[in-house]
């Protein structure tokens, strides 16, 4: 469009030309004055049409900058509308998310309260069993038991890690059952070494191992016994790791027959 004016701008402006050499070429006695008025309504005419030109190009480009507004424009509101189908799937989901949260906690409470008096009753079974057990490492056992009554009672403690410290010491006692070990303790008032073997025996041997003897499950007290002596001094050795596994002779409790 620039261009088809600017070649009718040329083209008018030579025909002024050509109409002024034709004026002066036909009435050579013609005043200047009205030579001179001719070109200038020409030339009033030229730039007339340069003023449009002008006008022209400017609105051109208006129009250009209004279409590429127009799609900018169009563009963000489709990206607009594809991030707001997102949020609103996204919604969606959270809001799915949040009533089964609501079910779980649900679930949950009615688990803490069918869970919480199964665990009491574990506990309390544990006691009686540690109890009524060979008395090794007293000391050891008595306050594994009082540390979880104490957490039981406890509510910045949760369930879970409620029930993973109760199954944790049934672990231990279960190991206690197949394993042997040596450690230092009293009876009555003489340091001695205790060699447990397992569940099945409890034995002691005073540390110049002059005196060995084992704990009576019937009586529920020590029973000296030196004929153990050489097996006690044996085990211990064993159980420290100072000597290789090898049979060892112990006390063993012998079943009675209810009549």
């Amino acid at each position: 469009m620039v261009d088809s004016m600017s070649r009718c701008t040329r083209t008018v402006a030579a025909a002024a030309w050509m109409l002024a050499a034709l004026w002066i070429a036909g009435d050579a006695v013609a005043e200047p004055e009205k030579v001179n008025a001719v070109i200038g309504e020409q030339v009033k005419a030229v730039e007339a049409a340069q003023a449009s030109q002008k006008r022209i190009t400017q609105l051109d480009e208006e129009t250009a900058k209004m279409l590429a507004d127009y799609r900018q424009m169009l563009a963000e509101a489709t990206s607009l509308k594809s991030y707001n189908e997102q949020l609103g799937a996204q919604v969606q989901s959270q809001d799915h998310e949040v009533q089964e949260l609501t079910q779980q906690l649900s679930g949950i409470e009615t688990t803490s309260r069918e869970v919480l008096p199964m665990m009491q009753k574990m506990l309390a079974t544990l006691e009686a069993f540690v109890k009524l057990d060979l008395p090794f490492l007293p000391d050891e056992r008595a306050n594994r038991i009082a540390s979880l009554k104490d957490m039981m009672s406890r509510a910045d403690v949760s369930i879970s890690e409620k029930y993973r410290r109760l199954v944790e010491a049934y672990q231990i006692e279960m190991e206690y059952g197949r394993t042997l070990e040596a450690y230092e303790g009293k009876v009555g008032d003489r340091t001695v070494d205790f060699l447990r073997a397992g569940r099945v025996a409890l034995m002691y041997q005073t540390l110049d191992g002059r005196e060995s003897g084992y704990w009576d499950v019937d009586s529920k007290q020590w029973h000296v016994d030196n004929s153990y002596g050489s097996a006690v001094k044996a085990g211990l050795k064993i159980a420290k790791k100072q000597a290789a596994p090898d049979f060892v002779t112990v006390s063993v409790h012998a079943p009675k027959e209810n009549n």
